[in-house]
């Protein structure tokens, strides 16, 4: 027997028909209806957003809890495997720096008695003035830096500047109150340095790129991707042991050295006065002159040939006529 609806059904049903079928076109009506609104008032518009995050902000902090309490109950977890792992790894570290520890102390009484025994002379004693770097006067042919350091801290031509990780550069004009500091990546460069692992000689020279060159390697070098280069100390420009860098490329054509900065990072340097003088040095310039027989005295230059007759030579003085001279 079939069963009839009531009014209710008879009355609601074609609605309900209507609805399912223009539920699309009265959605985009309302849609563009919206946008007119909040085009013609958008404080109402912004009124009614605010109400409406005000009614559904409760609703979404209910249910967003217990997604939340599961990604804090997650986290912790993950926090405390972590931590388990992380003293894991400093219990063996510990263990092997223990290790270290014994061994360093070991090496350090074996060298004071090697030192007393063979009577070494230990090196003067490290100045660093720490200064700031206060300009970049470098560019596309020029590597330097300006620091804030200068005579009247110490500072002369010559010395090793250094960061953090190791060698920078040089000296190269000590003002009263500032330096230029030449990099090591400068083209007017030349540092000798040592291949840490073959203990193989060279030159680190500079060509204006963030890769200087090794130079002057020997055909039988040994030289790899990773290998640290220091300072040698040939020339008292700079004590050995220094880190410069580390190979970056090795090809039939060159040899590239990646140092241990970054020219736009630097902030901090250290010049470092070793009590060398070094090649660089004006008093080593002085007296290479000296050495080559031309001393600048004042008046005149005399050559000095070697023997004692050099010192009787006359000079020849703008104040003296030539007709004197024997």
């Amino acid at each position: 027997m079939a069963q009839h609806g009531g009014p209710q059904q008879r009355i609601f049903s074609p609605l309900r028909t209507a609805l399912h079928r223009f539920a699309f076109i009265l959605l985009i009506v309302s849609a563009f209806g919206l946008m007119l609104l909040g085009k013609a008032d958008t404080v109402l518009i912004e009124r009614i957003r605010a109400a409406s995050a005000d009614l559904v902000s409760p609703i979404m902090n209910v249910v967003s809890r217990p997604a939340a309490s599961i990604n804090e109950l997650t986290e912790q977890a993950t926090n405390i495997f972590n931590l388990y792992e992380q003293n894991e790894r400093l219990r063996r570290e510990n263990r092997e720096l223990l290790a270290w520890q014994q061994v360093a102390r070991n090496l350090a009484h074996e060298n004071a008695r090697l030192r007393d025994l063979a009577d070494y002379t230990s090196p003067p004693p490290l100045r660093l003035v720490t200064t700031r770097v206060i300009a970049d006067m470098g560019g596309a042919y020029a590597h330097s830096l300006m620091v804030s350091a200068g005579s009247r801290d110490g500072v002369i031509k010559g010395q090793a500047v250094m960061s953090d990780e190791g060698l920078v550069g040089r000296v190269a004009e000590a003002g009263y109150q500032a330096s230029r500091v030449l990099l090591i990546t400068d083209i007017n460069s030349r540092v000798p340095v040592i291949v840490e692992n073959s203990r193989d000689r060279a030159f680190l020279s500079g060509d204006n790129t963030d890769r200087p060159l090794l130079t002057f390697l020997t055909a039988d070098a040994a030289v790899a991707p990773g290998d640290r280069i220091l300072t040698s100390g040939h020339g008292g420009a700079f004590p050995p042991g220094i880190p410069v860098g580390v190979v970056s490329s090795v090809s039939e054509n060159a040899v590239r050295v990646a140092p241990l900065f970054r020219r736009h990072q630097l902030e901090y340097l250290r010049v470092a006065d070793y009590g060398l003088q070094g090649i660089l040095s004006d008093q080593a310039m002085r007296r290479d002159q000296q050495n080559d027989g031309v001393i600048p005295n004042g008046v005149g230059i005399v050559p000095n040939d070697g023997n004692d007759a050099a010192e009787n030579m006359p000079t020849v003085s703008p104040a003296q006529p030539t007709d004197r001279l024997p």
